[in-house]
């Protein structure tokens, strides 16, 4: 199951401000709602304020005199309660004497009763206008709280003309229905304001963000690629410095195998027959040295041709090992060439016939490479003769524009390549060795009584050759 990415910093910023950027627009609409309500029901204040002054109050003023309305004066309330257009937008009204009696309500059941003064109530007698959101849930509401949930109350003094003192207090309901319209359109307007305004600035930060989310992840998968590449160059250097050094430690081992064994073919050959021509001339001293003339010359004419056939095979044995660790002139022949080199001084000094092949254009590669060749077929044909008395050799080289492609086949006794031990057989290992130091690839594929074929691939230049 694929692990889930986490989100990028403009995918957070999305996320985390959001809510944030929601909750303030409710916010918002909110404190919006609410100061609307204020202002509202403060200006509804004032209306009903100067209503109660120019409408209201002059058919209150008997109350000066008297503790009661007359009826001509209730009847005038009625027709204005009626007949005007603020009363019509009035669901409720009452006239409140100072100690808290009703002296002309819409519900003629209330006149004449009294009830507790409450704040709004005080605050009227006292000469303020008091605005607020009523609950209905006093009990001078009776008639109005099976109709509405919540009304618009508004009490409101009423004063004597000409001294200003107040002779009582009106009370106004009125419904919520303009208010919640107009609440509603404001807070519908203020979001449509705020909700724009702060998606223009959110769609702003957020492109910002994006932005330097996108130049953060970029520099991150770069600064990660570089960490990879890095990674990978320090297991190749750890791995080619482990190869390079086990490379010098073989070779080291072959060098010195190589020597013992060059040691080996100069005692046990050449070493040998100097010796016996030594021992012969010393021997002829030794018994010869003090007799007469004729005879000793008769003795020693007798030696003379073992003494110089032991010379001259010493000579020919420190010849041909001088000659097998000497490369031939080289530098100047191209890989077709040196390949027929090889076979040309590996005839004349076995007197084998051996078969060359050649594919695709001659290419001149470079120096090592050239010695490396000329080596591994050495080697390899000289494996097939002497350990595989092979009866048939073959050559074939391939050549291309970046690589020597080689191999060595014969039809000798062949072997288990699984069960040879390579410090034991310096020819494969030093093949081997010479191939993997210039980067190039060999492989032996051989069985017993199937022959066996050395292939090898070289690259067509090395680093630091022409």
């Amino acid at each position: 199951m694929r692990a889930r990415r986490p989100f990028n910093l403009s995918r957070q910023f999305l996320v985390a401000s959001l809510p944030i950027v929601l909750a303030g627009m409710l916010v918002i609409g909110w404190y919006v709602g609410q100061a609307i309500e204020r202002a509202v029901t403060h200006r509804l204040a004032a209306v009903t304020s100067l209503y109660v002054d120019s409408f209201i109050a002059p058919h209150l003023q008997t109350l000066a005199t008297g503790s009661e309305l007359p009826p001509d004066r209730r009847a005038a309330l009625d027709r204005l309660l009626t007949d005007t257009p603020l009363g019509r937008k009035i669901v409720a009204f009452k006239i409140w004497s100072r100690g808290g009696r009703i002296l002309y309500s819409t519900n003629p059941t209330l006149i004449g009763r009294e009830f507790p003064v409450d704040d709004g109530l005080r605050e009227a007698l006292e000469g303020r206008v008091h605005t607020s959101i009523s609950d209905l849930d006093e009990s001078e509401n009776e008639l109005e709280r099976p109709h509405w949930s919540r009304l618009i109350e508004t009490y409101s003094p009423v004063h004597a003309e000409g001294l200003g003192t107040v002779l009582a207090a009106a009370e106004f309901y009125q419904t919520t229905a303009e208010l919640a319209q107009e609440i509603l359109l404001a807070q519908a307007a203020s979001w449509l304001v705020v909700g724009g305004s702060m998606l223009a600035m959110y769609l702003l930060l957020f492109g910002v963000v994006h932005r330097g989310s996108e130049t953060i992840a970029s520099q991150r998968d770069q600064l990660n690629a570089k960490i990879r590449e890095l990674s990978a160059v320090v297991e190749q250097n750890q791995a080619l410095s482990e190869s390079i050094r086990l490379a010098a430690v073989r070779t080291t081992t072959l060098n010195e195998k190589f020597l013992r064994r060059i040691g080996a073919d100069l005692h046990d050959g050449a070493a040998q027959d100097l010796a016996l021509g030594l021992m012969r001339f010393e021997s002829v001293a030794e018994r010869w040295g003090g007799s007469a003339p004729a005879e000793a010359g008769a003795r020693i004419a007798e030696e003379i041709p073992m003494i110089r056939s032991s010379l001259q095979s010493a000579l020919r044995e420190l010849r041909a090992t001088s000659t097998g660790l000497q490369v031939p002139e080289i530098d100047r022949l191209d890989a077709v060439e040196i390949a027929a080199r090889a076979v040309q001084d590996f005839q004349r000094k076995t007197g084998s016939r051996i078969a060359l092949s050649h594919e695709g254009e001659a290419a001149q590669p470079c120096w090592p490479v050239k010695i490396t060749m000329y080596r591994l077929i050495q080697e390899a044909l000289g494996n097939g003769l002497r350990h595989g008395a092979a009866s048939c050799l073959q050559v074939a080289i391939a050549c291309d524009a970046e690589s020597i492609r080689l191999d060595v086949r014969d039809n000798g006794c062949g072997f288990d390549p699984a069960g040879v031990d390579a410090t034991q057989h310096l020819g494969l290992a030093g093949m081997r060795e010479r191939v993997e130091l210039l980067r190039g690839s060999v492989s032996v594929s051989s069985a017993p009584g199937h022959g066996t074929l050395v292939r090898a691939c070289l690259p067509m230049t090395v680093e630091g050759y022409a």
